[in-house]
């Protein structure tokens, strides 16, 4: 049965596109508070997206995309024909963000949450040397590269795909653990690790290498330890037409060229 959905909220980016198309749609479809709406339209691109889903999390609500961005691999097609109908039909997803603790040079401690990665990257001309801990057992003693990242299914498809890690379908109880540019240990290219594991980072030579992390687009500088886990108490909720589901999506670029 279908769900009904009457009251929606428009939400779009700073693009002249996302505008137009928020105004147009406000005529046909009226407009609610974000709070007091059944669902959260956002029009953007998949910057955008995320920052809604970060904005949304654990609110319960649902958060529907349409296209009017660059990329847009988080949305649907935009159309401003039949919306309620689109909404009311569309796949549910909710999943849960991976949270960030850093530790920096001086002692301050600082967290964030993920929905795509969390990613460490070097922050001078100098290699990065990273400790990879893996639920309290040392994984990696030495890590040289330009920088490590953990990647959701969700995110599979994004920064980790370019760094030439493997894309993970949406249900996978999975994360990916995808090293930048790796020079030792040569051979090393990643890990598949459980969605329940607690990832720690320890970086070597903190002063004379100094890294950053960053959670989706929270940045942290000259960090000497990185927590990762994922969120058991957090949630987004995200819908996706049932002709271009985001597990359909994810699958599908498994095959593209």
């Amino acid at each position: 049965m279908a769900r009904k959905f009457n009251t929606l909220a428009f939400l779009a980016s700073s693009a002249e596109e996302a505008q137009k198309a928020a105004k147009d749609l406000k005529a046909i479809y009226g407009n609610h508070e974000a709070d007091e709406a059944d669902v959260i339209v956002a029009l953007g691109g998949d910057g955008f997206m995320l920052h809604t889903l970060h904005k949304t999390m654990n609110s319960g609500k649902l958060v529907y995309g349409m296209n009017r961005g660059s990329v847009g691999f988080l949305m649907n097609r935009y159309s401003t024909e039949n919306l309620h109908r689109r909404i009311e039909k569309a796949v549910e997803n909710a999943f849960h963000p991976l949270e960030m603790q850093t530790t920096d040079v001086n002692g301050n401690i600082f967290t964030a949450l993920a929905i795509n990665e969390v990613y460490l990257f070097r922050q001078s001309y100098q290699a990065a040397k990273l400790k990879v801990i893996i639920d309290g057992k040392t994984r990696l003693e030495e890590l040289t590269c330009d920088g490590l990242l953990l990647a959701t299914p969700a995110g599979s498809t994004a920064y980790n795909l370019s760094a030439h890690g493997p894309i993970l379908p949406l249900e996978a109880p999975l994360l990916a653990l995808t090293p930048v540019s790796p020079f030792r240990p040569r051979r090393w290219r990643g890990a598949l690790l459980p969605n329940h594991v607690t990832v720690e980072i320890e970086i070597l030579e903190a002063d004379k290498r100094p890294v950053n992390a960053v959670a989706d687009h929270q940045e942290v500088k000259s960090v000497v330890k990185v927590r990762i886990a994922e969120s058991e108490k957090l949630t987004a909720r995200i819908l996706s037409d049932p002709d271009h589901s985001w597990s359909d999506r994810i699958l599908a670029e498994q095959f593209s060229n």
